[in-house]
C-alpha cells in the first residue's frame, strides 16, 4: 500500500492487507496474483549524458584493440567529448531522456548519473543542467555526480587538469549549488595509469568532499592503483569497477563500510579480468552493481546486469538482487528511502509477469516481456501492454 506521498504505508500478506484497509478508498488497485513485486531497481553507475555514440570501434575492439589504445588513438572518451561539445543542450536532454525511458521500462527507478564528457568547464555544466533538468520533470530518481576528472583533456597535462578542476570547476559548483540551480550529488575521478594518478585523485576527491559532495570513483580498473586503499582513508561512499584491486583494498573497503560497484558489462566487453565479487562477499564488502551505460558499454538493463553478475561473477541471484536494490541504493546515499520494500520507503517498485522473481534474472534479455509496471512514489510510470488493471474510486 503506497500512500499519497509517494511512501511505502503498509506491506504484508494479501489477507491482512485486505482486511487492515477495508473500509479505505484507493485511486488504483493493480491485481497482482500469480506475479511478483520487487523494489524497483537501482543502477549504481551510469555516462548517460553525450553526443556521438562509437559504434564503430566495436568493431576494433572485436579485432583486439585495447580499451587504452583506442583512447590513444584519439577515440574513445576523446571522441564523445568532441560530439558532446559541439551538441546543443537541448539535443543533450532529448537523448538523455529517450536513455532514462528505456533504464525505466527494465525496471530501473533510481539511476546515477554522471557528467564527463566536456573535460571543460562549460560543457561540464551543459550537461550537470541537462540531468537537473531531468531530475526536476522525470519521475525516474536521479543521483547526479560531476565528473569532470574522466580523462585529462587534450592538450593539458593531469597536474594542469587537476588544478584546474579544484581552482575552477568545484568552486563554480558550491557557487550554483548555494544559489539552487544544480543540486550535484558525488564526485568521481578515473583514477588510472596514463589519467589521474593516486595523488591527483586525492587531490579532487578531497576538494570535492569539503564542498559536500559524496565520494564515488572510478578505481583499479585496467592496473592496480590503491584506488580502493584510498577511497577507504577518504571515506569514499563508493568505488566503482575494482578489477584489479588488491586483497588490501578489498579489506579496507570492508572495514570502510565503503561500497563496492561493480559493472559486469564493461568486464563482458572488453575482455577484462573479472571483478572479484566472491572474495569481496566473503570479506563483507558491500557489493551493489551498475550498468555502466555509456558508448563503450552500451546497456540500459539491469536485469542483464545482474545476470551477467551471477554467471561471470558468480554471485548468487539473491545477492544479484540485493546488489541492484538496497546495495546500489547504499552506494548512491540513498537506502534510507530506496531499494527495498518497508513501511516508510519510497513506494518505488516492479511488477513482475511471473510467480518467481528470479525470472527477471534467468531470462537474459527477457526483461520487456517480464516488467509488467514500473510505479515510482506509488505512480504507474510504465505498464505493459498486456496488463489489466482495475480502477476502483
Amino acid at each position: 500500500v503506497v500512500f499519497r506521498d509517494g511512501c511505502i504505508k503498509a506491506v504484508g500478506q494479501a489477507e491482512v492487507i485486505r482486511s487492515q484497509f477495508s473500509e479505505a478508498t484507493f485511486e488504483r488497485i493493480i491485481d497482482c496474483s500469480g506475479k511478483c513485486v520487487l523494489p524497483g531497481l537501482v543502477d549504481a553507475h551510469t555516462h548517460p549524458v553525450w553526443a556521438g555514440d562509437r559504434v564503430h570501434e566495436f568493431a576494433m575492439k572485436l579485432a583486439g584493440a585495447s580499451y587504452m589504445e583506442i583512447h590513444q588513438a584519439g577515440g574513445g572518451i576523446h571522441f564523445t567529448v568532441e560530439h558532446t561539445r559541439k551538441a546543443t543542450e537541448e539535443e543533450l536532454f532529448t537523448t538523455f531522456k529517450h536513455r532514462l525511458e528505456r533504464m525505466l521500462r527494465a525496471g530501473s527507478t533510481l539511476v546515477e548519473c554522471k557528467s564527463g564528457y566536456g573535460l571543460n568547464l562549460e560543457t561540464e555544466l551543459k550537461m550537470l543542467r541537462v540531468i537537473e533538468r531531468a531530475k526536476q520533470s522525470m519521475d525516474i530518481g536521479i543521483s547526479s555526480t560531476y565528473c569532470g576528472a574522466h580523462s585529462v583533456p587534450k592538450g593539458k597535462t593531469a597536474t594542469e587538469a587537476t588544478d584546474d578542476i579544484i581552482n575552477n570547476h568545484l568552486p563554480k559548483l558550491k557557487e550554483l549549488k548555494l544559489s539552487g540551480e544544480i543540486h550535484v550529488n558525488n564526485i568521481d575521478v578515473f583514477c588510472e595509469k596514463g589519467v589521474f594518478d593516486l595523488e591527483s585523485t586525492r587531490r579532487i576527491l578531497q576538494a570535492g568532499k569539503e564542498i559536500g559532495l559524496q565520494i564515488n570513483f572510478h578505481g583499479d580498473e585496467l592496473h592496480p592503483m590503491k584506488s580502493a586503499e584510498l577511497g577507504a582513508e577518504l571515506g569514499a561512499r563508493a568505488i566503482s569497477h575494482l578489477e584489479e584491486v588488491s586483497d588490501e583494498g578489498i579489506l579496507a573497503m570492508a572495514r570502510a563500510k565503503c561500497a563496492a560497484v561493480l559493472l559486469p558489462t564493461t568486464a563482458y566487453m572488453l575482455r577484462l579480468k573479472q571483478p572479484q565479487a566472491r572474495k569481496m562477499l566473503e570479506e563483507g564488502v558491500i557489493v551493489a552493481l551498475g550498468s555502466d551505460f555509456n558508448p563503450n558499454a552500451y546497456c540500459f538493463s539491469m536485469p542483464m546486469v545482474m545476470h551477467l553478475a551471477c554467471v561471470n561473477m558468480k554471485m548468487s541471484m539473491n545477492e544479484a538482487l540485493a546488489a541492484a536494490t538496497i546495495n546500489a541504493a547504499y552506494a548512491l546515499g540513498k537506502s534510507d528511502t530506496h531499494g527495498s520494500l518497508e513501511i516508510g520507503k519510497q513506494g518505488d517498485l516492479i511488477v513482475i509477469n511471473s510467480s518467481r522473481w528470479e525470472h527477471l534474472i534467468y531470462q537474459f534479455g527477457g526483461h520487456e516481456a517480464l516488467i509488467n509496471y514500473v510505479i515510482v512514489k506509488g505512480k504507474v510510470i510504465y505498464q505493459s501492454e498486456k496488463c489489466e488493471t482495475m480502477s476502483v474510486t
